[in-house]
C-alpha cells in the first residue's frame, strides 16, 4: 500500500454528507448540516438501527480509554478519525483518572480541526492535528505528535469505527500492522468496525455512503475480516465482540431493535 497522503481541504464543503457530521448528528451533536441529516434519514430507511449503534460506539470508546488508563496504565493516547469533539471526550475521560494523560487526536475534516481547536486552546496536555489517517509517517512525524508522544512508553492507538471509511486498495490491515510496529510493546491498540454478516446490507450502505460522501468512505466488512486485522497482536478478553457488550460498566444503553449491522471491536495488545 503506499503511504502518499491524501490532499486535504480546509475548507467545509456543507454540500456533500461527512461521516463526521453524520456521526455528530447521531449523537445529537449541532455541528452537522441539513445534507448530513437527509443522509442519515436515507441510510435509516435500512439500517433503522445506526443511531443506537453509533451511540454504543461511543460509550464503547469512553469505557475502553477509561480501562486502557485506570487498568493498564496507559497515559498516551492517538486517536485516529476522532471525529467531531462531544461530551466525554478521550482526553476527558483519560485526564479524569489522570490529569497528565497526553491526547493526540487525527481527522481529515477540517470542521473537526477548527472545533478540535476552540476546545483544547488551554489544554498544553492535548492536541488535534488534520492528518489523513493513512499517513502513518505523516502523523508519527508531525510536530504535536513529537511534543506529546513519547515512544519508548505505552501508547493506545484508537481506530474507533473509522476503518470501514478506508478501502479495500489502501489496505487497512496493513495500517494496523504499520501503527502497532510503531508502538513499543505493552502499547494496545482499540479497533470496531461496521460490520453485517447480510450480503443485501453490506452491498447497499457501502455503495450508498460510498456515493453520498464521494467515494470518502471503505466498504462495511464481515467480522472474520476485522478479526484478520489484529493478527500477530494479543486480542484482550471479552475478545472482539458487539461493542455494547465489551466489558459493560452497568449503564444501559440503547439496544438495537434490528441487527442488520453492528459495531464489532475490541482492545489488543502488542507484546
Amino acid at each position: 500500500m503506499s503511504q502518499e497522503p491524501q490532499p486535504l481541504s480546509t475548507v467545509v464543503d456543507v454540500s456533500i454528507p461527512s461521516v463526521a457530521r453524520m456521526y455528530d448528528h447521531y449523537l445529537g451533536g449541532k455541528d452537522n448540516y441539513s445534507v448530513d441529516r437527509e443522509a442519515c434519514e436515507e441510510l435509516d430507511k435500512v439500517a433503522p438501527s445506526t443511531r443506537a449503534l453509533a451511540v454504543n460506539n461511543r460509550r464503547f470508546l469512553q469505557r475502553a480509554v477509561r480501562w486502557l488508563a485506570q487498568e493498564q496504565g496507559i497515559r498516551q493516547f492517538i486517536d485516529h478519525g476522532s471525529g467531531l469533539p462531544t461530551q466525554d471526550n478521550v482526553h476527558q475521560v483519560a485526564q479524569a483518572i489522570d490529569p497528565e494523560s497526553r491526547v493526540v487526536y487525527v481527522d481529515n475534516d477540517p470542521i473537526v480541526l477548527a472545533h478540535g481547536r476552540a476546545m483544547l486552546e488551554e489544554d498544553h496536555r492535548t492536541a488535534v492535528i488534520q492528518a489523513d489517517m493513512r499517513d502513518t509517517d505523516g502523523i508519527f512525524s508531525s510536530a504535536e505528535v513529537e511534543r506529546l508522544i513519547d515512544f519508548e512508553q505505552p501508547v493506545a492507538a484508537l481506530f474507533v469505527s473509522v476503518l470501514h471509511c478506508i478501502p479495500d486498495e489502501d489496505d487497512p490491515r496493513a495500517l494496523i500492522t504499520r501503527v502497532a510496529e510503531k508502538l513499543c510493546p505493552g502499547s494496545f491498540l482499540v479497533v470496531c468496525h461496521l460490520v453485517s454478516e447480510d450480503r443485501a446490507t453490506r452491498d447497499f450502505v457501502t455503495e450508498f455512503m460510498r456515493v453520498s460522501t464521494q467515494g470518502q468512505w471503505g466498504r462495511v466488512r464481515r467480522a472474520s475480516e476485522v478479526e484478520a486485522f489484529l493478527e500477530g497482536l494479543e486480542v484482550l478478553e471479552p475478545g472482539l465482540v458487539e461493542v455494547s457488550t465489551w466489558k459493560p460498566d452497568g449503564s444501559m444503553g440503547p439496544k438495537q431493535t434490528t441487527k442488520e449491522w453492528i459495531e464489532y471491536g475490541g482492545v489488543a495488545r502488542k507484546n
